[in-house]
């Protein structure tokens, strides 16, 4: 897991969400930007949750085959990532959990269940999609710098370079890593529940991390590190992204 030590002349707050702490810093004042960060953070988590009930995915679940519904923006901008990358893996980046890779569809802002007992989780992309509209809605309040980590999935913009360190999960602490300017960066223990992959067989390394210009890439990409246990993967070139074992 992804953390960092704070940076000189800035304002950091952290709150609950997406099940897990989520940390905003900003650089240099404009502390009021901090809640538009996390009301867009909540929005995303009230759409794209499954343990909301009246989020798209949680209604999704309960429809039954043929039934559709009109979904938001950003279920239409995750599903449209999730079956990029199904594609692009061969159905390895699942996000139906094995109840039905192409039991889905969408079709305009209409998303469509194929068959009766497929239901999707999109808790192994959609964070990643939380840090950057947080980090879009920091921008919009006229922030020049500033951070989002979302436990482990980090993502930093502007004049800073933000120290990461991860946690030695069998010495304890944490050990320095890398240091993060203007892109992102995720982090996953192998063994861990990849909540939209299957899990590989092949970890055997305590972490995964990769860096990309935007977290939901850079969370998604994880889970396909994670399987492949290869950090030439013809995927993180692709995705402008670079990946490590640990």
């Amino acid at each position: 897991m992804t953390s960092h030590t704070g940076t000189g002349h800035s304002a950091r707050r952290a709150r609950p969400l997406l099940g897990t702490l989520v940390e905003v810093g900003v650089v240099e004042g404009l502390v009021h930007a901090h809640e538009a960060a996390f009301s867009a953070m909540a929005e995303v988590q009230s759409q794209l949750s499954r343990f909301e009930p009246a989020s798209d995915v949680a209604r999704f679940n309960a429809l039954r085959a043929n039934e559709s519904l009109t979904v938001g923006e950003h279920a239409l901008a995750v599903l449209a990532a999730a079956r990029l990358l199904a594609d692009q893996t061969g159905d390895a980046f699942d996000i139906s959990l094995g109840t039905g890779p192409h039991g889905w569809r969408v079709e305009g802002d209409r998303l469509h269940k194929l068959k009766d007992g497929v239901t999707i989780d999109l808790g192994g992309i959609a964070k990643g999609y939380a840090v950057d509209r947080a980090v879009d809605a920091l921008i919009a309040a006229d922030c020049k710098a500033g951070w989002v980590n979302a436990g482990g999935d980090l993502r930093a913009f502007g004049d800073i370079d933000l120290p990461v360190t991860l946690r030695d999960e069998y010495g304890g602490g944490v050990r320095s890593f890398a240091r993060l300017r203007d892109g992102a960066i995720a982090t996953s223990r192998f063994g861990s529940s990849a909540r939209s992959t299957l899990a590989s067989p092949r970890a055997v390394e305590a972490h995964v991390s990769v860096a990309a210009p935007l977290c939901l890439w850079a969370d998604a990409l994880t889970k396909v590190l994670s399987i492949s246990g290869d950090t030439a993967h013809p995927l993180l070139a692709l995705h402008h992204a670079q990946g490590w074992l640990h």
